[in-house]
């Protein structure tokens, strides 16, 4: 996720204030050896997603809906990708609208229009166990996948580097802002408490970007069962990086633990 700009925040412009789209995609799953299917989902409201599907490499755990942060595209998160179908995990990376290959422009409320979207394509796909479905939620992408589990309970969520809402973010960069002059978006603090699914948040100590706070507050307002982790030395950037498979055995070990 980058940080937003106060200039723009006064002006109300969320649009350019938070998303971060890239349409060049610079790398895609076979650059890193993985097989996957190209993807074309359709919106509710007629917009036109990117999307891959890249099957794990191991005895399944399940199928995991991957909701990327707020720059770039899906060709950033093909590491994210390889770990996790390492681990597992088939994976379902798909871009927001104005995103890499997908159509229109990027805002709140498509963003969660987009996410249904890739929900069922995931459902559809052939040999999916509906039961066994995760999200996987990457900063503003956790909001994302937060709101999607609210209304569709899924086997778990996992909330990685995920902020509590837009204006609490704001607020810890830029105190000196009027609360009332920026958007109250993305309100996952208030929506956790609707959450009935498990729910695991992955949070790096030194994130430059969201605070540690607030992933503890996440984890705080959840209800059980529920488990943190926290990566020492780490940022919002690198967490993946430089957690690697730490990073996704944690995930595949906490999947594990759901069967028990």
């Amino acid at each position: 996720m980058l940080r937003p700009r106060p200039d723009r925040l006064t002006r109300g412009a969320l649009g350019a204030v938070l998303y971060f789209p890239s349409r060049a995609i610079l790398e895609t799953p076979s650059d890193a050896g993985l097989s996957f299917d190209e993807l074309e989902l359709a919106t509710e409201d007629g917009e036109g997603l990117h999307g891959w599907w890249i099957a794990g490499r191991k005895p399944s755990l399940g199928h995991l809906l991957f909701c990327h942060g707020n720059a770039g595209n899906i060709g950033d998160r093909v590491r994210h990708a390889a770990l996790l179908t390492a681990a597992g995990f088939d994976v379902l990376l798909f871009d927001y609208r104005g995103y890499g290959r997908s159509s229109g422009s990027p805002d709140e409320q498509g963003t969660y229009h987009d996410a249904h979207a890739a929900l069922g394509a995931l459902l559809g796909r052939p040999g999916v166990d509906r039961d066994r479905v995760f999200y996987l939620g990457e900063s503003l992408g956790g909001a994302v996948a937060l709101a999607l589990a609210v209304e569709r309970p899924p086997r778990g969520l996992i909330l990685q580097s995920t902020f509590t809402s837009i204006r609490d973010v704001a607020r810890a960069h830029y105190p000196f802002i009027p609360t009332v002059l920026i958007p109250d978006a993305y309100p996952s603090l208030r929506l956790i408490a609707g959450l009935t699914a498990p729910v695991l948040v992955l949070h790096a100590d030194r994130d430059e970007i969201v605070p540690l706070a607030h992933g503890r507050a996440l984890f705080e307002a959840a209800s059980e069962p529920k488990r943190i982790r926290v990566f020492p030395g780490l940022g919002h950037n690198d967490l993946v990086a430089r957690a690697g498979r730490e990073y996704a055995d944690e995930i595949a070990n906490w999947a594990t633990t759901l069967d028990s």
